[in-house]
């Protein structure tokens, strides 16, 4: 209890649903207070803590709650019943230039929001030169924000959220708006203020980057605790039950993803593209069972220097359904990832799998997969054919023995 610095418990959001506006002054004025809402409950008897530096991810479908319990931590709104600690500073992230007034402009924005985080002026004056610097956003830091695109709120506000050193970091889906670049220096950013002891609540719809920064997840389902664990089992979890639960028909049902890569070859390079994958090239694409697969994936990388670099390849059966990714991160394996035109040779000596239609995709990341720098999805198929001398996906070392 201690070193817990977010603590919930039993607590309790609900919300009056009315139908029409008029339904509010009947409410009110009703003599015999007859009810005209319906209450939604957005959580329900929730108790959980978090400690100090931990980095937690919050994952649900939308409308299960998750937004409900960051504004709760966030002070955005107060719960129906129990009680909710929270002992530091909260700094949050929680829509695209919420907390921002759009008349203002960028540098009023910047005192506005670290006035209400209870920053004395000379304070904010201290910290503006590095707001300024990670935002990037030039003259238009003297233009009302309302003139400004989403990227561009996007960097302020994270500039803003990041550089006020807070106890507590909340961000929800703030990655999801910029350029790579840009979320290269978020993520970098991130690393170096958890190691400094900040408390970082993560939310993204790309579940990956739950699983690969943070250390904890929490899955909130219906407004109660589903799970609450390590981020890779929790995760997990939540991804079977999406699968189970039919909610990701959409993609398990999208038969005409096949990209021909003949046009995405002459992506013309931009400012902020930081790399891009060319081409892959297999060997065979008609195997049998232990047959080796190989393919070489070039790749162009447009800066200088792309720390972390890695590629990824993920296999796939005709429904979607996801069946092995490595990657040359987890594998240890360095790849060049210097300015310039590389190559690199993928191979599954004895692939076990069994007849069936296959895909393959391919990414470039950074970041341990943080940051997606490109992604090819089902760039090539390949069939392999066996026997019938087993039955299911793959092929598993076995045995049999007659006890009696």
């Amino acid at each position: 209890m201690e070193n817990n610095i977010i603590q919930f418990d039993n607590i309790t959001k609900s919300y009056k649903i009315y139908e029409r506006q008029i339904d509010r002054l009947k409410e009110a004025i009703s003599p015999f207070r007859q009810k005209y809402n319906k209450e939604f409950i957005a959580l329900n008897n929730l108790s959980i803590s978090i400690s100090k530096g931990e980095s937690v991810g919050i994952v649900g479908v939308n409308g299960s709650g998750k937004s409900t319990f960051l504004k709760l931590i966030a002070g955005v709104v107060t719960p129906t019943s129990g009680e909710i600690i929270i002992n530091g500073k909260v700094s949050a992230i929680l829509e695209l230039g919420a907390g921002f007034n759009p008349e203002y402009t960028g540098i009023e924005n910047i005192y506005l929001n670290g006035t209400i985080m209870g920053y004395e002026r000379v304070e904010i004056d201290q910290k503006l030169e590095s707001i300024l610097s990670f935002a990037e956003i030039g003259e238009f830091i003297h233009r009302p924000v309302k003139t400004y695109s989403s990227g561009m709120f996007a960097r302020l506000a994270f500039a803003v959220a990041i550089n006020v050193e807070p106890d507590i970091l909340i961000v929800d889906e703030a990655l999801s708006v910029g350029d790579t670049k840009f979320q290269l220096k978020c993520i970098e950013k991130m690393k170096q203020i958890r190691e400094s002891g900040t408390t970082i609540l993560f939310v993204s719809h790309a579940i990956e980057q739950i699983k690969r920064f943070c250390t904890r997840a929490i899955w909130i389902d219906k407004g109660v605790l589903r799970d609450d664990g390590s981020a890779n089992d929790v995760v997990n979890a939540y991804e079977d039950s999406l699968y189970l639960d039919s909610i990701s028909t959409a993609e398990s049902t999208d038969e005409n993803s096949f990209h021909d890569l003949t046009e995405s070859y002459e992506v013309p390079v931009d400012s902020s593209m930081v790399g891009r994958i060319v081409s892959v090239a297999y060997s065979n694409l008609d195997l049998k069972t232990f047959d080796t697969l190989q393919i070489d994936v070039l790749y162009d990388v447009y800066e200088e220097v792309v720390p972390n670099l890695l590629v990824g390849v993920a296999i796939y059966d005709r429904d979607r359904k996801y069946i092995f990714g490595p990657n040359t991160y987890l594998d240890n394996v360095q790849i060049p990832n210097e300015k310039g035109r590389h190559c690199i040779q993928y191979r599954i000596p004895r692939i076990p799998l069994l007849s069936g239609t296959y895909f393959l995709d391919v990414g470039l990341f950074s970041e341990k997969g943080l940051v997606m720098i490109d992604y090819k999805t089902s760039i090539e198929q390949f069939t392999i054919k066996s026997d019938y001398f087993t039955e299911g996906l793959a092929y598993m070392e076995h045995d049999w023995r007659v006890i009696k």
